[in-house]
């Protein structure tokens, strides 16, 4: 199946699960869980969630894969990148990237796209690694972008 085929299937599949529910944190996991299965390049897959006590400062949320950084200040990384500019960081070598934070060091390729409530606030970031470089493109961009969209902004 195409990048772009899987990325439809799983958005159907989340919206039909997350149909009627509002828990903030089921959903998270839901939509790390089932994108993490979808595709077999998915290192780490999950949340860092805006901390309310910190507002400059991302702390873990629900998440798939092996053991993640517990926080991450906007200051630094690829995650941080994305909640500073508010925009999709797609990262095709990791070990390149300025300031970035090795949690695993397994990680060669990254894309964390920012993720806003249905007032535009940023809540979180959906950070997804791959064990191999150069593994995302603006096809996972569009898809990722289309799944967190309508996940979390009604």
């Amino acid at each position: 199946m195409e990048k772009a085929d899987r990325y439809a299937a799983a958005a159907k599949e989340i919206a039909a699960v997350l149909k009627g529910e509002r828990n903030l944190t089921a959903r998270m996991a839901t939509v790390s869980n089932i994108l993490h299965h979808a595709f077999e390049h998915f290192f780490w897959t999950g949340f860092y969630v805006v901390d309310p006590d910190k507002p400059d400062e991302l702390i873990i949320g629900p998440y798939q894969g092996t053991l993640g950084c517990l926080r991450v200040p906007f200051s630094k990384g690829v995650c941080g990148a994305a909640a500073t500019s508010g925009e999709t960081q797609i990262v095709d070598d990791v070990q390149a990237f300025p300031g970035h934070i090795a949690c695993d060091a397994r990680s060669a390729s990254e894309i964390v796209v920012p993720v806003r409530d249905a007032a535009g606030r940023l809540i979180a970031v959906f950070d997804v690694d791959s064990d191999r470089k150069a593994m995302f493109t603006v096809t996972d961009k569009n898809g990722l972008e289309a799944i967190l969209s309508a996940a979390f902004s009604d």
